[in-house]
């Protein structure tokens, strides 16, 4: 049975740039439209690796499923998905389950070992004081050996015990190395190395959770990003975007939280941010550090180009949701592409409020 390559992680399987994801979206939507199938994350994973044909063993069930069934069952789609999309990830899950589950059992092991030892070694501390309490000893050279025994005894379980628990600790600690990495990957945005959509999404909703002092969503867009590509190819605009990636995590301040929201467009997240004066100041000075950006040949350093972007942002108010926040900012953003891009503008609110 194909199976998707264990050496890939489920980011790894997906290598698409923006312009063969969209066209990978093109053939999916339309099949999962012609079977009827309900469009939901699940759904559009598997259609889209349908569609990816790298997994013909997928795609043979799939093309049974819909000619076998009116609908397209739930619980079959859960297991596809589980055994052809995220099976690596479940087994690695799986795996370090079971490292823990044996690291438990050893440390309980060494610990009753420990316990046990612990009483019969009080038990023959108990039997040699009771012996050295008599009057007259006539065996004390074998009192004192038993007690030499015991206490002897006793030290190499504690070394043991102390061994497995020093080796717990580093088993510890790799775990959560390999959880933390876990993490690291499932969250950020493997080619600029923000914040991916997902997470995003995620510290948005938390952000604007509660009472907060101040929140400022600001969002920018790579100008003319597709044209660069058409001209330049797209390991040129991979490396565009790595760069401003890398300008975002420099220049973000305390607090701050950048992120690809798709394509070539970032957000950024401004905590303790509660007026237009100091986002418009912190979106103007990035606009100026991505104008200053060349892109250059490695070889010869030549200068190629440059490049721009158009920002826009919104300040949260009280009962902000992430979609209204986001609505607001995007709507900014459009209003600085349809005003002559490499621009700032505030959300139409602040321009309002400021007139």
């Amino acid at each position: 049975m194909s199976k998707p390559d264990k050496n890939l992680s489920i980011l790894e399987r997906y290598p698409e740039d923006t312009r063969e994801a969209a066209a990978l979206l093109k053939q999916a939507v339309p099949l999962m439209m012609r079977h009827g199938i309900p469009p939901n994350p699940l759904h559009y994973a598997l259609w889209y690796t349908y569609s990816q044909g790298q997994v013909p063993d997928l795609n043979r069930r799939l093309d049974k499923i819909v000619t076998d069934f009116d609908s397209f069952p739930a619980e079959v789609a859960v297991k596809l998905f589980r055994d052809y999309v995220i099976r690596n990830e479940l087994e690695e899950a799986r795996a370090g389950q079971q490292q823990v589950i044996e690291l438990a059992d050893t440390i309980e092991d060494g610990i009753a070992l420990s316990v046990t030892g612990s009483h019969n070694y009080q038990a023959s501390l108990q039997q040699g004081l009771s012996a050295l309490q008599e009057p007259i000893i006539d065996d004390l050279p074998n009192v004192l050996n038993d007690l030499q025994q015991s206490t002897q005894l006793m030290q190499e379980q504690q070394e043991k015990f102390l061994y497995r628990i020093r080796a717990a600790q580093n088993e510890i600690q790799h775990l959560r190395g390999q959880l933390e990495r876990a993490h690291v990957a499932a969250t950020l945005d493997s080619l600029t190395q923000v914040f991916n959509r997902h997470a995003f999404t995620r510290l948005m909703e938390q952000a604007l959770t509660g009472e907060h002092q101040g929140i400022a969503l600001v969002m920018l867009d790579i100008d003319h990003f597709k044209q660069f590509n058409d001209q330049y190819g797209h390991p040129l605009g991979d490396r565009v975007l790595q760069h401003v990636g890398q300008l975002l995590r420099d220049a973000l301040p305390p607090r701050a939280t950048a992120a690809r929201y798709g394509g070539e467009e970032f957000c950024i997240i401004l905590r303790e941010c509660s007026d237009t004066q100091s986002a418009h100041a912190f979106a103007e000075g990035l606009r100026e550090k991505i104008q200053s950006l060349r892109i250059k040949v490695r070889r010869t350093d030549q200068v190629l180009d440059s490049i721009s972007a158009s920002f826009g942002y919104a300040l949260a108010i009280p009962g902000d949701t992430l979609e209204s926040l986001l609505t607001r900012a995007d709507d900014a953003l459009y209003q600085a592409k349809h005003s002559g891009r490499n621009q700032v503008q505030p959300e139409p609110r602040a321009t309002a409020t400021s007139a």
